[in-house]
């Protein structure tokens, strides 16, 4: 069985239009709640959200729809989705619930779920879900409907427990320190983090409206936050998205340093200090530059598909604790079952203060390869594995690439494209050679 309404990262699409809707997501959380009763006679549910207008509704509709397959229901406000996995773990709740599409415009929303253990869900589950959806609701009786209740003190718990991720016996005192949460689930949180810590914050990207959420702030656009970190003269900038699992980082130059760095920088730190790191998983994406870097110090990376979920897969099937993404997706299993923008941000600043050495001085170096990226549209019913001249130039370009560069081709999962990237020491090289490539698709 394919599933239906599922992707990599929960249910997402555009507010209105199925299945973003009301109605659908009711029938979600009965489904759900339906699921869960197969094995707990009374579970109880966490929902979480962002700032997105839509939450309230959403958040209405499966409250409903939860209550109605008689599961109670735990409401948290808004929350980062790293928290609500965190909550539902320390609260010993059967599943938790976020409402929100991450790092998209506000007119996008999602649902997403974790288990019991904070984990994001195996594909098993997510088609028995799916398949209680296409049977008819079955909906409790009276005295067997779920109720509903308010945590309110989420927040402040989060914020502990992102402060004990941080060594004890540092602070960040005496660091100037740019907050952008991206007007998101984080807005409250990530400022209160860092300055309870000893920085000195200024926050920008805090004061959501529900219409502005990633709009011109955040991780995916930190002009905003290089902008701030240079008027305010601050050490570092540190930027999330709209719900705050991903992490865009700044130093006092203006420097921005993506996820493949942040995380060779993780892997150092705890080399630094005698620990033992077998390996770390990244993607197809990673940078070459961090994958030689990693050799060169005696640590393994295992590539996988696209995808935060894929990373955390392959470090529990290996038992290895660092993975994470050129997006800023980084997991560090020993702190969190998740990936979380504060934790790996106090990870990395940890480093820094620690060593006493500027991020740019911890990834002397390491200088990423350029890559080029491609997107060439592909027309109904082309056929661009069965190409002999892209297989045969592509043969050619790894030849003169040799172990400099690299070459992957993939197509894309949500549109009719194909991603041509090559990666070499050299910008032009880079180019030219993904040119050369995508000519053969003429």
């Amino acid at each position: 069985m394919t599933r239906q309404y599922f992707g990599t990262d929960g249910i997402r699409g555009t507010v209105g239009q199925h299945p973003i809707t009301p109605d659908f997501v009711l029938r979600l959380a009965h489904a759900v709640g339906r699921v869960l009763k197969e094995k707990e006679s009374r579970p109880t549910v966490l929902i979480g959200k962002d700032t997105r207008i839509s939450g309230y509704m959403l958040e209405s509709a499966l409250e409903s729809g939860f209550n109605s397959a008689g599961v109670d229901v735990v409401l948290l406000g808004p929350l980062p989705t790293p928290g609500v996995a965190y909550l539902t773990r320390a609260q010993r709740a059967s599943l938790g619930v976020v409402i929100s599409a991450s790092h998209n415009p506000y007119a996008d929303n999602g649902i997403k779920f974790f288990s019991a253990q904070g984990t994001k869900l195996p594909d098993a589950w997510e088609l028995a879900v799916e398949a209680a959806l296409e049977q008819a609701p079955v909906w409790a009786e009276s005295k067997h409907l779920g109720k509903a209740k308010r945590l309110d003190d989420a927040a402040g718990r989060y914020i502990e427990f992102c402060k004990s991720t941080f060594a004890n016996d540092l602070s960040l005192k005496k660091l100037r320190i740019v907050v952008d949460a991206a007007h998101g689930a984080a807005y409250q949180i990530a400022p209160k983090v860092f300055h309870e810590l000893g920085a000195e914050v200024i926050a920008i990207g805090c004061a959501p409206d529900g219409l502005n959420i990633n709009h011109e702030v955040g991780a995916t656009h930190p002009q905003a936050l290089l902008q701030a970190v240079k008027t305010h003269r601050a050490d570092y900038g540190i930027a999330l998205d709209g719900d705050a699992d991903r992490l865009q980082l700044v130093d006092a130059q203006g420097r921005l340093f993506n996820g493949d760095e942040l995380l060779y920088l993780m892997v150092a730190e705890r080399l630094a200090r005698g620990e033992a790191i077998p390996g770390v998983a990244g993607t197809l994406m990673t940078n070459m530059a961090v994958q030689l870097a990693l050799k060169a110090r005696g640590v393994e990376l295992v590539r996988t598909k696209v995808g935060d979920r894929y990373v955390l897969e392959a470090l529990e099937a290996r038992g290895w604790l660092l993975g994470g993404e050129g997006s800023g997706h980084l997991l560090a299993l020993d702190k969190h079952t998740t990936g979380d923008g504060l934790i790996s941000a106090l990870q990395v600043l940890q480093a820094c203060v620690r060593s006493g050495k500027t991020l740019a001085e911890l990834l002397d170096g390491v200088t990423l390869f350029p890559q080029t990226l491609l997107n060439i549209r592909l027309q109904p019913g082309q056929d661009w594995q069965s190409n002999q001249r892209l297989k045969d130039e592509t043969v050619a370009v790894e030849q003169a690439l040799g172990n400099t560069g690299r070459v992957l081709i993939r197509a894309s999962g949500t549109e009719p494209l194909l991603r041509i990237m090559v990666e070499a020491r050299d910008a032009q090289q880079a180019q030219a050679a993904a040119q050369r490539l995508a000519d053969t698709l003429d």
